[in-house]
């Protein structure tokens, strides 16, 4: 490998947009991706069907993937630090051992989760209404989670090397067939839910296999091989080190996401419609802020592997930077469209006058999290995990279920729902900060 590394070598400011725009690309891409179902049913099948897909079924889903995101991170960032460093026997370790993690998570989830659906959902407080449409998603669904999973994985291990592109090529031609198919199984096959779901799972196989062929192309120092794709044990444990960790945090937020969907579920079809839209719409924040979170992961991860500390401190200072600037303009965008993007969703006046109160009323804040966000990719990439994760879950995921459980039954009603949003951020934003001039390699006693 002796071209020169651009992350490591190169303008801090201009690397982190060239690796930025095709990851936020590709996760705007996979929000489409996720949105096609949402969209296709609510506007062709009905709002209970809207509601079945973007209630407590988004949240489960989201549990699942966010976890195993947080997995591959624990991977991303052993990956980047070995190509960093340039030492490929322990990189193509640990690239093998990650695929042999994705394909052994995949098929116990799709047992378990095929089993337990309508437990679950049940556990949730799903409305009776819902019961149906949601169970057939949801077990279509983790039928072909292995697929979900090893993309996940691929598409983590080509960005921890540098690579931001190609996942976003493989993700548009995801995109456009499961809009293509979504309309041929639910619009024209009248296949509802199930139809798509079929269409979910088929994209994400797809995805999976463009991944790994990408991966085992010849002539790379992280080519992956098929036949050696089981567990080498020190790989594993330096991945899930770093990974149960960053899991754990994902399983915490999700907890506290589906805690808050149990009350929300309390509150009628409605409010179930209008908040699982609103995490449909909200999603393109959410991308810019973690696109840049990955980014900073990558940068860390690879400079902290060749020894240029300094480097990295510099380039979370540019990170947040550009990360601030994107948020807030995408948070004022959302909150001028709010009415013309539920009405991509719905045409059901009390869910779009619903959808458009929450965001108007909760928008203003998100710029809260931008700190928690950037600086958590930061530490992961230097290796400092269990202390942010702690902050993390006990600042945001505890206090949030704690608000639920205690202010909400004093004061029912959704905006006490959402106040616990912004409570949760501002004490974790704080305790982030404090911990990153502490902790941070390359100089103390100094945010910037």
């Amino acid at each position: 490998m002796n071209e020169k590394n651009q992350i490591t070598e190169g303008v801090i400011w201009k690397q982190l947009l060239f690796f930025f725009f095709p990851v936020v690309a590709g996760m705007f891409l996979q929000q489409i991706y996720n949105a096609a179902d949402t969209i296709v049913v609510g506007r062709f099948v009905g709002k209970e069907a809207l509601a079945a897909v973007g209630g407590s079924v988004n949240q489960i889903v989201n549990l699942i993937v966010e976890v195993f995101v947080g997995l591959t991170s624990g991977a991303s960032v052993i990956i980047s630090q070995f190509y960093g460093a340039k030492d490929q026997k322990n990189l193509d370790r640990t690239i093998h051992t990650a695929y042999a993690l994705a394909v052994a998570a995949g098929i116990i989830i799709s047992i378990l989760g095929i089993a337990l659906s309508k437990t679950i959902l049940s556990f949730m407080k799903t409305p009776e209404e819902l019961m149906s449409d949601s169970a057939v998603y949801l077990r279509i669904y983790f039928l072909g989670i292995v697929f979900n999973l090893v993309y996940n994985m691929g598409a983590s291990a080509l960005r921890a090397v540098g690579d931001s592109r190609r996942p976003l090529y493989v993700l548009a031609v995801a995109c456009s067939l499961n809009v293509a198919l979504d309309l041929l199984l639910v619009v024209k096959l009248h296949m509802g839910v199930a139809g798509a779901a079929i269409a979910t799972i088929t994209c994400q196989g797809i995805s999976a296999c463009i991944v790994t062929g990408m991966l085992m192309a010849k002539g790379k120092i992280y080519r992956l091989r098929l036949r050696k794709i089981h567990f080498f044990m020190n790989s594993l444990r330096s991945v899930l080190k770093i990974g149960i960790p960053a899991g754990f945090e994902a399983a915490m937020y999700c907890v506290a996401n589906i805690v808050i969907q149990v009350f929300v579920n309390k509150l009628g079809t409605d409010y179930v419609a209008a908040w699982g839209t609103f995490g449909k719409i909200d999603a393109a924040f959410w991308m810019i802020v973690n696109a840049f979170g990955i980014s900073i992961t990558t940068f860390v991860g690879q400079n902290y592997g060749a020894g240029k500390t300094g480097r990295m401190r510099k380039s979370v200072r540019v990170c947040l930077l550009m990360s601030y600037i994107s948020a807030v303009t995408m948070s004022v965008i959302l909150m001028v469209f709010a009415r013309s993007l539920y009405g991509l969703f719905t045409t059901d006046t009390a869910v779009i006058d619903i959808g458009v109160y929450m965001m108007r009323f909760l928008m203003p804040s998100y710029f809260l999290y931008v700190v928690i966000g950037i600086l958590s990719g930061a530490l992961r990439g230097a290796g400092r995990v269990l202390v942010p994760v702690l902050l993390t879950c006990g600042g945001v995921c505890v206090l949030r279920i704690a608000w639920m459980l205690l202010l909400l039954p004093v004061r029912p009603g959704i905006e006490t729902i959402m106040l616990s949003y912004p409570a949760s951020w501002s004490i974790t934003a704080v305790l982030f900060i404090i911990y990153y001039i502490r902790r941070f390699p390359g100089g103390k006693g100094a945010f910037l």
